[in-house]
């Protein structure tokens, strides 16, 4: 551990299994998501650096149909590689000659099969510990855990964690589920880039994490690349977190005991009829549960387990 204390929530199984699913219900469709090709997802990631995915996809398209395979690659003039680079806007012309002599070693070095761990394929021209472990989690499934810019971004919103680069590496090593690195990876970015992006979008993305998240009960989203804490005070947001944060304290409570301790002023507009409306909200993201206690007459709110 680092020397700043931190913390997982006590049921990692369930914060595993509720993003699992979450990001195979529905998740943005990338064509280097749809297979396992390293060559294919190496082109993918050495375009990614520092390029809007959506310019990337047109011309990761031309480039495969230009050069479908490493040899392909491997045996085409560097000129027209590097021509192809800066037509598209794709950054440094370094990653192109980078990408090129990656292809040559895979053709000469390792007889047109790619290595297959992190640790082998940084032997690879130009290709550092990320996308080492990206193309190990994507092609292999035998990646570590990812940790970019957006990784740290929710797991220091979601669990407090610091910002401190061997926190982060401690935390994402430990939440990811053993021998399920391609799933995974991709979930926890696809929530970094959806639902936990600058400006949050926890409720409309139905971000599976807002349970144990520490910046959707507290209201604070500033993160390492977010140094401006957005305006959530009084906001229907943060009413929801600390719905969700006092009912984690209880096994359920009464609406009656549940208003005061939301908010000191709870009564008149913001008496029981407001609570319903945060707590319909937090029905419908499948967060709270509501019934009615007939004996007592009131209704009685309580987590969704």
């Amino acid at each position: 551990m680092t020397d700043t204390e931190w913390s997982l929530p006590d049921d990692t199984d369930a914060v595993r299994d509720v993003l699992v699913s979450w990001y195979e219900d529905d998740h943005r469709t990338f064509p280097w998501r749809e297979t396992d090709d390293p060559y294919a997802i190496l082109v993918s990631e050495v375009m990614s650096q520092q390029t809007q995915l959506g310019r990337v996809v047109e011309a990761w398209d031309a480039f495969l149909d230009r050069w479908p395979t490493v040899e392909a690659l491997a045996e085409a003039d560097r000129s027209g590689v590097v021509g192809f680079w800066t037509s598209h806007s794709l950054g440094y012309n370094n990653r192109a000659k980078y990408l090129h002599e990656a292809a040559r070693q895979v053709t000469s070095e390792y007889g047109g099969e790619f290595p297959e761990t992190p640790e082998e394929l940084e032997n690879l021209q130009g290709v550092g510990p990320y996308t080492a472990n990206a193309v190990a989690s994507f092609a292999f499934n035998e990646g570590d855990a990812v940790v970019d810019t957006n990784v740290k971004r929710v797991l220091y919103r979601a669990f407090d964690v610091p910002d401190d680069d061997t926190a982060f590496e401690e935390a994402a090593s430990e939440l990811i589920p053993e021998g399920a690195s391609r799933v995974w990876n991709n979930a926890v970015m696809e929530l970094g880039g959806v639902a936990c992006e600058k400006t949050p979008a926890c409720d409309a993305a139905g971000c599976p994490w807002r349970e144990w998240c520490h910046a959707y009960e507290t209201g604070d989203f500033t993160a390492p690349d977010v140094p401006t804490q957005p305006t959530f005070e009084g906001s229907r947001r943060q009413f929801r977190g600390r719905v969700v944060s006092v009912l984690r304290e209880y096994d359920e409570l009464p609406l009656p005991k549940l208003g005061p301790r939301i908010r000191v002023d709870y009564g008149g507009d913001h008496g029981e009829e407001w609570l319903r409306g945060l707590l319909s909200d937090l029905e419908s993201d499948g967060l709270v549960e509501t019934e009615r206690d007939e004996e007592n007459d009131a209704w009685v709110a309580q987590l969704r387990r």
